[in-house]
């Protein structure tokens, strides 16, 4: 019998930190479910790339952004990931430095909420899975 040492069947969560301090134990909270770790990954980055940018102000040095993100932003941890799971830390030198693209920041984008919201509009759409079970004809 063969076991199981990759993550094919799991799902991962990230969880939001407040650095502030403003949330209780500075968790602001927990978003899940993604299905990938690749996925909770690329969420996580972009989470904290804008959280970054948005402590960024004009005229501000590298250090001032990650002062400032570290007294106001907010950081992000894929849960049960281990080392497999994004770090802030291996990218904040380079996150301070360099301004962010859009893309970059749009976590929003990979958010598992939206993807759930917007397969509930396709369901609007395109009728019930019983109606697919049908040949997509609805009687």
């Amino acid at each position: 019998m063969t076991e199981k040492t990759d993550t094919e069947d799991k799902t991962w969560k990230v969880r939001i930190l407040d650095l502030s301090g403003c949330a209780e134990d500075n968790i602001v909270e927990d978003v899940g479910v993604f299905h990938d770790l690749a996925h909770a990954n690329a969420f996580a980055r972009a989470y904290v790339r804008d959280s970054v940018e948005r402590c960024r102000t004009p005229g501000a040095s590298a250090k001032d952004v990650l002062t400032t993100w570290f007294s106001f932003g907010e950081d992000a941890v894929v849960l049960d990931a281990g080392e497999d799971g994004w770090h802030s830390a291996n990218e904040l030198d380079d996150f301070t430095a360099h301004r962010a693209t859009p893309m970059e920041r749009d976590w929003r984008a990979l958010d598992p909420r939206r993807l759930v919201e917007d397969n509930e509009d396709l369901t609007d759409l395109y009728g019930t899975t019983d109606d697919a079970d049908n040949g997509g004809h609805q009687h």
